[in-house]
């Protein structure tokens, strides 16, 4: 595997990890009780641009892993 290969990995890696907080912070936002307690992390948006990096950093990460 080249450098760019595994520096698409890590990256994409990172931005899976980022997509899997942002969807638990967003899970909690949806659960609250106190309905007044309104957060001012916008978890919707980092969740789906995070999530949408790690799927094309991993899968071309993981194409050129493949050598396809």
């Amino acid at each position: 595997m080249n450098d760019s290969a595994r520096l698409m990995v890590i990256a994409g890696a990172v931005a899976a990890l980022v997509a899997l907080v942002a969807w638990i912070g967003d899970r909690r936002r949806m659960r609250r009780r106190n309905m007044d307690r309104v957060g001012f992390m916008p978890w919707t948006p980092i969740f789906f641009w995070s999530l949408l990096a790690a799927v094309l950093l991993l899968g071309l990460g993981g194409r050129t892993l493949l050598g396809a």
